[in-house]
């Protein structure tokens, strides 16, 4: 029996970012008896456990933020240098796979694929700045392009849209089918009542999601309807900065902070409206997941106009004007929360096709072995 291809995916670590969760959600629709996902990483995720489940190797090596630049590009090429198993090395560290792909190519790894799952670099001017030293490896360094969307694709590949392929971020929209009963059982735990307006939010707790401007959205909407509350799902850096803002703005028992939840698809059932304001995005797997559930999303004006499904539940707004924010929220009527069963099949977000279109692009790679490099190169 033939053994199944090992695809090797570059991440930090394996959280519920939204990169992540494609990846995942990838991994567990794919024919694991032809295609298995293996993971450099340097930080323990929440998905390690599922992934060794599923037969993935769990690769680690020290982060740059961890050793220093010498020692992170030292440690990548000794486990390229160490780990000749490997045919296709996928990336999805935005600029920074300028770095693991560069390494790859020393070792003649044939199908280095970078992949944009952004439209910005985050962190300071310094961060940005190095981070455009490595981004500036992956022209020379990449055989293979992918995005979530095409402001990612002209983000990461500049001029190059023609060679980039677009792979969505596909989602299981049966998960989020609309449920009044996992409604009502998830409003419970809050607690919300029947006439309470929920307002959620799912995202890490970074500069990029702009939490900060979220609140003051919720402030308005609350001095408006005082019978809602602000559900905010995720971790991060920041968290501890808006459980005080909330505290300042005085809304601590109107603003709850989940954590990480495993049941995203259940969270979202007890949602009347998703507020998602970030300074920038790709295309956001948690808006695909909220249009799925029949969701309103009410999202900045600076994220992709293809994160909009056309299913009449996506209103952009502008970050400047907190008012224009709160007047639609708050003005907005609570509609049937059901969408066409096939809705999202027919746009091309079911995961299942996507991870079946994502196997086919593997597996025409299963002969290639190193000394074919150079042949990989002449069909980019």
């Amino acid at each position: 029996m033939e053994r199944p291809l090992r695809i090797l995916h570059a991440v930090v670590n394996m959280n519920r970012g939204g990169a992540e969760t494609l990846l995942m959600n990838l991994y567990r629709h794919m024919d694991r008896s032809k295609i298995q996902f293996d993971f450099l990483t340097s930080k323990e995720g929440l998905f390690d456990e599922e992934i060794l489940s599923l037969g993935g190797r769990i690769h680690r090596i020290p982060y740059i933020d961890q050793q220093g630049y010498r020692s992170y590009v030292r440690e990548l090429n000794r486990f390229f240098r160490t780990h000749a198993e490997y045919t296709i090395v996928h990336s999805h560290m935005d600029m920074m796979s300028g770095l693991v792909l560069r390494a790859a190519k020393k070792e003649n790894i044939p199908v280095r694929i970078a992949h944009s799952h952004n439209t910005r670099s985050e962190g300071g001017r310094a961060a940005r700045l190095f981070k455009r030293y490595a981004g500036s490896h992956i022209p020379r360094a990449a055989t293979h392009r992918f995005a979530c969307s095409t402001d990612a694709a002209d983000w990461l590949f500049p001029g190059q849209r023609q060679t980039v392929s677009i792979l969505n971020n596909g989602i299981d929209p049966a998960l989020f089918y609309y449920s009044a009963s996992s409604r009502e059982v998830i409003r419970a735990e809050w607690p919300a009542d029947d006439g309470t307006y929920v307002i959620g939010h799912i995202g890490r707790f970074n500069h990029q999601k702009n939490h900060e401007l979220l609140l003051d959205i919720f402030k308005g909407v609350h001095d408006a309807v005082a019978n809602s509350l602000l559900i905010l799902v995720g971790e991060g850096p920041l968290k501890g900065q808006m459980v005080q803002k909330a505290k300042d703005l005085g809304l601590e028992h109107n603003v709850l902070f989940l954590g990480i939840r495993a049941d995203v698809h259940q969270v979202v059932q007890g949602f009347d409206a998703f507020v998602f304001p970030s300074h920038h995005e790709g295309l956001p797997v948690t808006l695909i997941e909220a249009q799925a559930s029949g969701l309103h999303c009410y999202v900045s004006n600076t994220i992709t106009s293809e994160a909009d499904l056309g299913l009449g539940l996506m209103t952009f707004l502008s970050n400047r004007s907190v008012n224009q924010y709160v007047d639609a929220i708050t003005h907005a009527k609570r509609s049937t929360r059901t969408i066409a069963d096939d809705s999202l099949i027919r746009r091309g977000y079911d995961i299942r096709a996507t991870a079946k279109w994502l196997q086919r692009y593997y597996e025409q790679y299963r002969e290639v072995r190193h000394e074919n490099v150079n042949r990989i190169y002449a069909d980019v």
